[in-house]
């Protein structure tokens, strides 16, 4: 990190800050779907929010969904990357360069930058209903790190609910008005360090599941929501990235209702993991490359207590934000965002995402190991453990 950070010091400074801090620009969709994004607010009436002193607070997620949508007009306009305002764009925008320990006009352009997906359009035609893809962001990350994997998603058919952590997420905008800032650092201490993620991981598997309940709601009609009684949450996964990727995990095994997972290079951190029935896909950033001795077995560990076939892929060439939408934004540095190119990264994050959610949550036949061979180094779990 501290090397990646003298090289980002060294481009802002100079001529090629614009090229190396650019607007990001998503890559379209690629299916039948046009894409549709709302934001809601829930608040977990029978769970006290812990981060604060004041004992009558109760745990409130945001939550961004985009799903397939209506097809509008070619120049309607698209929403906003950060947020559903120029105000939280830029609050955020500024927590995540505070986050990260660098200047906050080098991420200026992410105010600025528009997805593909309309705001609060209607739902698709027809009376299709659509699988649900619960989705967690790293640590210190945001509900939106992973809009063009979620809008390749939506545009395939699926629901993706991606939410912010409150006192985790960088930085939260409520809708009073209120910012809450993150409240998690760490100590430099592994041991106190692992306990720390071992807490914050259970509090956003709760999270999963009280937003899967909340959707589940919305589905049957009982309390209003976006896409309504078109989302199936009778099929579901459940993915995060990093410390997300280790509550999506965490949520599985506390939670029937998720028939599937995908991490995003998540380090596991249940102290004493048992067996699960849902199959899982991992991907993970470059084997060869500078890892943490620990993570692979510590995976494998995990991969091998599922009760169906699972999947662990290294991509090559991926560092450990290749899963997110950071090298749409962040300098070309092997070191953080790998040396697949601006979009290839996310591209093929979706892509592998898309070959499992079809095979576990529509059942679609053919074999899931050649496609996903086909963007890396793969290994498969048997449900009897073991590769």
């Amino acid at each position: 990190m501290p090397a990646s950070l003298v090289c980002l010091c060294l481009i802002a400074v100079g001529p090629a800050a614009a090229w190396a801090f650019p607007v990001p620009v998503f890559p379209a969709p690629s299916g039948p779907f046009a894409v549709g994004t709302s934001v809601v607010q829930w608040t977990d009436a029978d769970r006290p929010e812990d981060a604060t002193p004041n004992a009558d607070d109760r745990r409130t997620v945001v939550v961004q969904l985009w799903y397939p949508a209506r097809r509008g007009p070619a120049d309607a306009q698209r929403a906003g990357y950060l947020g559903r305002t120029n105000r939280e764009a830029d609050l955020v925008s500024d927590a995540l360069a505070d986050y990260v320990g660098i200047p906050g006009f080098l991420l200026d352009g992410l105010p600025r930058a528009r997805t593909h997906a309309a705001a609060d359009a209607p739902a698709a035609d027809g009376d299709e209903r659509f699988p649900v893809v619960l989705f967690s962001p790293g640590l210190g990350g945001v509900r939106t790190q992973n809009s063009a994997w979620a809008q390749e998603l939506a545009s395939h058919g699926y629901v993706v609910a991606a939410l912010d952590h409150p006192y985790d997420s960088a930085a939260v905008v409520l809708a009073d008005g209120r910012t809450l800032r993150t409240k998690v650092t760490a100590t430099g201490y592994a041991d106190r360090d692992e306990a720390r993620a071992v807490e914050w991981t259970a509090v956003r598997a709760a999270d999963l599941s009280f937003v899967l309940t909340r959707l589940d709601h919305v589905a049957r009609g009982e309390i209003p929501g976006p896409v309504g009684r078109r989302m199936d949450t009778g099929r579901v996964a459940v993915a995060g990235h990093s410390l997300g990727g280790a509550a999506a995990l965490q949520a599985a095994r506390q939670d029937g209702r998720f028939d599937a997972v995908i991490d995003l290079d998540g380090f596991p951190h249940d102290p004493a993991p048992t067996r699960f029935p849902q199959p899982v896909l991992a991907l993970t950033q470059d084997t060869r490359g500078d890892i943490d001795p620990d993570y692979l077995p510590r995976l494998d560990q995990v991969l091998t207590l599922s009760g169906a076939t699972s999947y662990r892929l290294a991509v090559p060439g991926a560092a450990h934000l290749t899963f997110t939408d950071a090298p749409l934004y962040l300098p070309p540095v092997e070191s953080i965002v790998g040396s697949r190119g601006r979009t290839d990264g996310p591209c093929v994050t979706a892509a592998a995402s898309l070959a499992s959610l079809d095979h576990t949550l529509r059942g679609r036949p053919g074999d899931v190991s050649i496609v996903l061979g086909a963007h890396g180094d793969l290994s498969v779990y048997g449900p009897g453990g073991g590769t």
